[in-house]
């Protein structure tokens, strides 16, 4: 396993040349090649356990939903009835996880190229997959551009949860893509996409960004939760105060989106 070298984890990916991301190793827990890609879920030194994908870190459980709320309460809380929500990819649940505690959902569908990211994080991390559980959520595995070609106005909200754009996630980036989720949505419907990192890849954003723009403000939210809702939900991370930063770019990102 080239990535794992004296007991560290180093993800090196091209999207990024000259820089590795690593995590101090204790223990491999599961390690397969899927049809698609190669699966490793390992117990580290100092965020629990982690999912990599391709040799690319996809989540630890120590820091997993800062990423799991965001992604999801920033799109929930902009619309004023999310009731049917589309996650493609995801498989983890830990999208899944957060989109079914927003009191306004009603139906979740979780589209997933790859059964056994699903079957591995039931199995080795069900803090995350304890999502794919709910009975709001259903759960297909499949490709996510054939799925929307049959889907057409059925969802408030979209939430593209992938990988980044190498290998089975490659496709979840390009524009037709993007012209799919338009047509799957329901009119004044929402689209969040896992879109890189601007300190990384600000081209990678960019791009993505152009597929992308948002019609309304979606800088203050529709629905705010309470202290309580948030203590009840289990809501680490997120609250009203963090929506409306979200929005608020550092000058090089704003200059690199509006193409300045």
């Amino acid at each position: 396993m080239d990535s794992m070298k004296s007991g560290w984890f180093s993800e090196l990916n091209d999207l990024w040349p000259g820089v590795a991301l690593s995590l101090e190793v204790e223990e491999i827990l599961h390690s397969e090649r899927s049809q698609y890609q190669d699966i490793l879920v390992v117990k580290t030194k100092s965020h629990g356990k982690a999912l990599m994908l391709d040799g690319v870190i996809q989540c630890t459980e120590n820091d997993e939903w800062s990423y799991h709320e965001m992604i999801s309460y920033l799109s929930l809380c902009s619309h004023p009835k999310p009731q049917h929500v589309l996650i493609v990819g995801g498989g983890d649940g830990g999208a899944a996880r957060e989109v079914s505690k927003h009191p306004d959902v009603e139906r979740v569908t979780l589209v997933d190229i790859d059964d056994r990211v699903i079957e591995v994080c039931k199995q080795y991390l069900p803090r995350l997959s304890l999502g794919l559980n709910n009975p709001k959520v259903n759960v297909s595995v499949g490709d996510g551009f054939e799925f929307l070609r049959h889907h057409r106005g059925e969802f408030d909200v979209i939430i593209t949860d992938s990988s980044d754009p190498v290998g089975p996630a490659e496709n979840l980036f390009k524009q037709s893509y993007y012209e799919l989720l338009k047509a799957a949505l329901k009119p004044g419907g929402i689209i969040a996409s896992q879109a890189g990192t601007a300190w990384m890849n600000l081209d990678q954003v960019h791009s993505t960004f152009q597929h992308c723009k948002a019609q309304t403000n979606l800088a203050e939210p529709v629905r705010v939760f309470s202290d309580e809702d948030l203590e009840r939900m289990s809501i680490k991370y997120y609250n009203d105060k963090v929506h409306r930063a979200a929005f608020v770019l550092p000058r090089f990102v704003d200059k690199a989106l509006r193409g300045a």
